[in-house]
């Protein structure tokens, strides 16, 4: 059986890159027909539909009264989006970013992250509580991700721009593609992440080990194949957009939907130091992008070092 889930490992990661690849050329396309700008399909189809897994998982997790499992879904999630994928990205190629972006997605980004922090951080205020979030955090989280949406139908409303080359897809091509390589996604990651648990339990590594590495690096594979290829082909909106979109959907709606219909969650496994981290890597791309608009291989690399630096806290600690 650890054979078996071993080539399962490797041939869904294969196949991972290869679904991501094509939902990319289909999102681009899908813009470019509708005259849509590429940043609002980045932000939401892109980044919503990639986080079905950890949405799936914190359901799940919340349900079975598994909070260390719901809350490293998100807290590493939003780390390793911004330090590692998007660290990776800007290593392969820079990444340039419109005044736009920004002004308003990475202010937002930050303000987002920030509520988050405080929300949670029950033990940065008294040392002796638990971080928790409850019933009535996670209206707040909801009611910021109302916001956000109301960001989006500004963007849709006052940018439309005008792609002056042929889609590479027909509108209807583009959306089977994207439909198709969505399910494939989402399936493949499914398998990524359940043959990488069985062969860890077969190691016997520990289960926060487990939450924190193979669960979220694996829900996490769909959001560094689509943000990679992206920048490697110069589609920097959709590069940004996606962890973006995707850090405001996993903060708002993978942790803040399940905890407003089952109630509070709390866990003494996650310290100041990781909710630090999570604020700091939504803080850190915001500083980097204000420079010359752009995210160059240095602070690519410097986002990177940061995350192995604290997944290296995490195993001695």
């Amino acid at each position: 059986m650890l054979i078996l889930n071993i080539a399962i490992l490797l041939i869904s990661l294969f196949l991972i890159i290869k679904f991501s690849d094509v939902f990319v050329d289909a999102s681009v396309s899908i813009a470019e027909s509708f005259k849509v700008p590429k940043m609002v399909i980045a932000l939401t189809i892109a980044a919503f539909c990639t986080c079905a897994p950890e949405l799936a998982i914190s359901f799940n997790s919340i349900s079975s009264g598994n909070s260390d499992m719901t809350l490293a879904n998100v807290i590493g999630s939003s780390i390793i989006n911004i330090l590692l994928i998007i660290g990776i990205s800007a290593m392969i190629k820079p990444i340039e970013l419109k005044e736009r972006t920004i002004k308003k997605e990475l202010p937002l980004l930050v303000l987002i992250t920030t509520a988050f922090f405080f929300l949670i951080s029950d033990s940065f205020f008294k040392t002796s509580l638990p971080n928790s979030l409850s019933r009535s955090d996670g209206i707040i989280l909801i009611i910021w991700f109302i916001t956000f949406c109301l960001y989006i139908y500004s963007i849709t409303k006052k940018n439309r721009e005008l792609f002056p080359k042929k889609p590479k897809f027909t509108k209807k091509q583009a959306i089977i593609r994207s439909i198709i390589s969505v399910i494939g996604i989402i399936i493949t990651s499914d398998f990524i992440v359940d043959s990488a648990v069985y062969i860890a339990e077969s190691l016997n590594i520990s289960q926060k080990i487990i939450a924190m590495t193979i669960i979220v690096i694996g829900t996490s594979l769909p959001e560094l194949t689509i943000t990679v290829l992206s920048a490697k082909k110069g589609e920097f909106d959709m590069a940004i957009g996606n962890i973006v979109g995707t850090n405001i959907f996993n903060i708002c709606v993978v942790l803040g939907l399940p905890i407003t219909i089952f109630g509070t969650v709390s866990s003494s496994a996650f310290n100041l130091v990781d909710l630090v981290v999570v604020l700091l890597a939504a803080l850190l791309l915001f500083i980097f992008g204000r420079t010359n608009k752009e995210l160059t291989r240095r602070e690519g690399f410097i986002m990177v070092i940061v995350v192995i630096v604290y997944y290296i806290y995490i195993f001695i600690n």
